[in-house]
């Protein structure tokens, strides 16, 4: 979800779901260490419960970059052992620590000592390459659950580190979400989410009455956020939706993109996260359209959402 889950995407999608545990786009703990660059840990307070997930393969600078999310109130802070690009395999961190479970158990080790009472947590594959995920997965969990982590979220797919984009690691490897079961058969104790092609909540629910303790949803959810999203706080955690109709959804976002504009941010940053906001609903086109096509421009304000809902049956 790099270049997706921004604050401003966070936020909208805090707009239709309380309860939803929401993550960043992957930070690098060298990014932040030797980099310095504390701008990628700013979030809105409205966010929580908001998850950091960092990428790195170095314990230590992993500790002091867990220090750093602690320090900005972050809920949990995630170890990402998934991402398959090509920028995180050259820094030895994403899908290819998969290949190195005794060090992810240095990293949450150190990250674990680091964080307090902030949750660490891991989001992985069932496997790399040539990997036997069978073996692999298990393996993997073992290792890491013994060095003190208690909740992962499992990519129900393996990554091909070479000869796949980042953008076919996430179509064309098959899913195995029955492995992803039986790990929960295996270490009941463990907190064990799922990921990977799930497209709606009726799928979501499936998996949880399947014995799983969570699903994470990620371009369903960004590219048909009402139909993910409205819906959510009521069927999964029992509770009240904020909104029931897509339309107050995008009159609530109104004052927060008038904030954003007062501070000197552009009307596209905030709009490019809500073009699915309508997606399978009359109007859905021209509203996707307004906001595309005028949204850059320099006189544009937040009134332009009411122009881009005129169309809405």
């Amino acid at each position: 979800m790099m270049d997706w889950t921004d604050r401003h995407c966070r936020f909208f999608h805090r707009v239709m779901s309380r309860e939803t545990l929401l993550y960043t786009e992957m930070v690098t703990a060298p990014a932040l260490v030797r980099g310095g660059a504390m701008h990628l840990l700013d979030y809105n307070p409205e966010e929580h419960p908001v998850a950091l997930q960092l990428g790195g393969s170095d314990p230590a600078e992993l500790a002091e970059a867990t220090r750093m999310a602690v320090d900005q109130g972050y809920d949990e802070v995630n170890l990402n052992c998934g991402c398959p690009s090509d920028r995180v395999q050259s820094g030895t961190f994403g899908a290819v620590l998969m290949k190195s479970p005794e060090l992810v158990a240095d990293c949450v080790s150190a990250m674990i000592r680091a964080a307090g009472d902030t949750e660490i947590t891991v989001k992985c594959r069932i496997g790399v390459d040539d990997q036997d995920p069978e073996e692999v997965l298990p393996d993997f969990l073992d290792r890491v659950a013994q060095a003190g982590v208690r909740r992962f979220t499992i990519h129900a797919r393996k990554a091909w580190l070479q000869g796949l984009s980042p953008k076919e690691n996430r179509d064309i490897p098959p899913l195995d979400y029955d492995l992803v079961h039986r790990m929960k058969a295996r270490f009941p104790q463990l907190h064990l989410s799922i990921n990977g092609g799930i497209a709606s909540l009726d799928e979501a629910e499936a998996h949880l009455a399947r014995g799983l303790d969570g699903v994470m949803i990620g371009r369903a959810a960004y590219h048909t956020p009402a139909d993910v999203l409205l819906a959510a706080d009521s069927r999964i955690f029992g509770g009240r939706n904020p909104h029931h109709d897509p339309r107050d959804v995008a009159l609530a976002m109104i004052s927060y993109i008038e904030r954003h504009l007062g501070q000197g941010g552009k009307l596209a940053q905030v709009t490019r996260h809500m073009l699915g906001l309508f997606a399978g609903r009359p109007g859905a086109r021209h509203f996707k359209r307004v906001l595309s096509e005028n949204a850059h421009r320099p006189d544009a304000s937040a009134r332009l959402i009411e122009e881009a809902m005129a169309a809405l049956a």
